[in-house]
């Protein structure tokens, strides 16, 4: 686009670029770097109503120059790759039975193994659920009793069966509410007076 008006890449003076596809970190920065001249591809998603990265526009000299030094540390970001990959799954296992603990700690009436359950559940990384929020990476007591609610609501509740039969998400916790106070209740030893 140029003055409100798309252009072709010959009159934009890119014509000369070659386009480099998203997907390669390493790829791309370098060849970025080696580029005199670069331009970030967009495409607008009419579903979501926003421009999303589809590549780069580079020197084509640039990205021979690129793939020349990617081969060349292939194996070192390899090895790198999986020692972070071991890493982070170390971090997770740690971490994901420190939640159990916690669990284990405000619901001593809950079976070990449904605690490693939920705390497994609510601690995938990337899965965006309330076990890698801020408040659950610190074993906070609302985190944690957030996450077995869940779970009681799921497992132990017709929640779900309402949800599919048209009940309104809002409606159906309504309804399922004093199930989960019990079941919560039941495993804290009647700590716990709300929750669900």
């Amino acid at each position: 686009m140029e003055d409100g008006a798309p252009r072709c890449l010959d009159c934009a003076d890119l014509g000369h670029l070659v386009f480099l596809p998203r997907g390669d970190t390493a790829l791309t920065r370098r060849a970025r770097e080696e580029s005199a001249l670069s331009a970030v591809v967009v495409r607008f998603n009419r579903r979501r109503s926003r421009y999303e990265r589809q590549g780069v526009l580079v020197e084509e000299e640039a990205l021979a120059r690129a793939e020349q030094r990617c081969l060349a540390d292939a194996e070192a970001r390899r090895r790198r790759r999986a020692r972070d990959a071991r890493r982070r799954a170390a971090e997770d296992a740690r971490f994901t039975e420190a939640f159990a603990a916690e669990i284990r700690r405000l619901f001593p009436g809950c079976p070990a193994e449904r605690a490693r359950a939920v705390a497994a559940h609510t601690s995938v990384r990337g899965s965006g659920r309330v076990g890698r929020s801020a408040a659950g990476r610190a074993l906070s007591e609302g985190a944690v009793i957030s996450a077995v609610a869940a779970s009681v609501r799921h497992l132990d509740t017709p929640y779900d069966r309402l949800l599919m039969s048209g009940v309104p998400r809002h409606e159906a916790r309504r309804r399922i509410a004093a199930a989960v106070r019990t079941v919560l209740a039941g495993w804290s030893g009647d700590r716990l007076d709300s929750a669900g």
